[in-house]
């Protein structure tokens, strides 16, 4: 019996020298991280979007203290966010203007056609590997949803086969821009609320074609605009928002509705 004593009771003193001297190197080889980047990290939304430009928002953290980067450059944390890390930082905080995703198309399944029956792999990435996606505007939404995936607040659903994005979700992080193929899915101010919801640069007659929901370039808008806001370039139209008052006067001259002032809580 003794033989098999001897060698446990070695193996348990070997074991708790190791954790004794294990514990004491990890006290004196700690590397102590910065608390004022643990905080700012700690204030962030954690959503990892790059927006501000970093990689993610421990790095952001990081830039803010060791490099001066601005503090409200976190788009989804909002005033709230830019509060926390200015009090972190002994500053003063900054107002940061709230963005929220709009996507420049209005071309459902009503207002376009489908040139062929789309079966694969049900991705906008995919889709629009071959011509450019199954509807007959080659520069719509291909509505497979890739922008939905992607967007950590649920805050957008494809209705009619078009993109839709519920504003009182969305944080304007901008994973849903980065992700969309065709590039449709822009970032504004939330206050600015009118949006030219069409990005074809095909003449009217081509548009009107293809889509019964898109810019045809007629400049009714441009004419009717107060603030001289609006202008048709390169056969859509584009909007100042410097200048825009966000008064509605374009939407309602716009024949095709193309343009739209978004008050409700989906973008349609």
């Amino acid at each position: 019996m003794t033989t098999y004593i001897f060698p446990m009771l070695v193996f348990a003193a070997i074991g708790l020298v190791a954790g004794v001297l294990l514990t004491v190197c990890s006290k004196i080889f700690e590397v102590k991280g910065d608390e004022k980047i643990e905080a700012i990290s700690e204030a962030l939304p954690q959503v990892n979007c790059g927006a501000c430009g970093f990689s993610g928002c421990s790095d952001y953290a990081s830039a803010i203290v060791n490099s001066g980067a601005p503090i409200n450059m976190c788009k989804p944390g909002g005033n709230e966010c830019v509060k926390k890390i200015a009090g972190i930082m002994g500053m003063e905080a900054v107002k940061v203007m709230p963005q929220v995703a709009v996507v420049l198309c209005n071309g459902d399944c009503h207002a376009t056609k489908y040139k062929f029956e789309f079966q694969g792999v049900e991705s906008c990435r995919a889709a629009n590997r071959l011509y450019n996606g199954a509807k007959v505007c080659t520069h719509g939404c291909l509505g497979f949803g890739d922008c939905a995936a992607a967007c950590p607040q649920d805050a957008i659903l494809v209705i009619d086969g078009l993109a839709r994005i519920d504003k009182s979700k969305c944080i304007g992080c901008g994973l849903c821009v980065k992700t969309c193929p065709d590039h449709l899915i822009v970032l504004r101010d939330i206050d600015k609320k009118i949006d030219v919801c069409c990005s074809s640069t095909d003449v009217g007659k081509i548009v009107r074609s293809t889509c019964s929901h898109g810019c045809i370039g007629c400049k009714m808008c441009e004419k009717k605009c107060p603030a001289d806001a609006i202008h048709v370039v390169n056969n859509i139209a584009r909007i100042d928002y410097s200048k825009c008052h966000a008064c509605g006067i374009c939407a309602d001259a716009c024949p095709t509705k193309a343009i739209r002032k978004c008050d409700m809580i989906y973008d349609i």
